[in-house]
């Protein structure tokens, strides 16, 4: 009796943790839905400026990530499967490959970031305020989006960094494996974000 009763509690806890992991989830797609609904205004408003900064944008350098997140999702994706299946060491060894290809992103943005600073081109330079009033907006909004996107970026490493080290003390195991699934979960999103990013900064011109 004791034990079923353990076995409920723990049930119960999984449940409210992948819940709490989806509402967490829902409440950042409306974060940057709105982000995309205030981008997709002045757009319209200041088509050309935006169209103009646009062409500013290294699309290698978004390109090159946008594989790096694809990639990295899939090996999460493939951690977790491996969990699933009692391939502990497997497991592990994806998602250190997954942390090193976030680490990998923010890398790369970086040295675009830094190309971007390199030409004055950041929030209250001097040259980007002498420029017109779309390409004030376009490239505060660049840098707001990718910035919070990259500060998501540095959490899901943080995160994935904690269940590998729960997955290396066997704390988390094939049939109790909640956390290293919204670890997953918490990643796909930050790829999601990245896919519709890409697109509206570097592609639509």
């Amino acid at each position: 009796m004791e034990n079923q009763a353990i076995h409920i509690l723990e049930h119960r806890d999984d449940t409210a943790s992948r819940l709490g992991m989806w509402v967490f989830i829902f409440t950042e797609m409306l974060l940057f839905g709105g982000l995309f609904i205030v981008y997709a205004v002045y757009r319209s408003m200041y088509h050309q400026q935006f169209h103009e900064g646009a062409l500013e944008l290294n699309t290698i350098f978004g390109a090159v990530n946008t594989v790096v997140l694809l990639i990295s999702s899939m090996t999460v994706a493939m951690s977790l499967t491996a969990m699933k299946l009692n391939d502990i060491k497997l497991s592990k060894r994806l998602l250190l490959l997954t942390v090193g290809l976030g680490i990998l992103f923010l890398v790369n943005k970086y040295f675009e970031w830094g190309i971007k600073f390199h030409h004055g081109l950041y929030p209250n330079s001097p040259v980007l305020l002498s420029l017109e009033k779309g390409h004030i907006l376009y490239f505060g909004l660049y840098f707001c989006m990718t910035g919070l996107h990259a500060l998501h970026i540095i959490v899901g490493l943080v995160l994935l960094s904690v269940v590998f080290m729960r997955v290396r003390s066997g704390k988390i195991k094939s049939d109790d494996c909640v956390l290293l699934e919204n670890g997953a979960l918490y990643w796909h999103l930050v790829d999601l974000i990245w896919i519709f990013l890409f697109p509206l900064l570097y592609l639509i011109t």
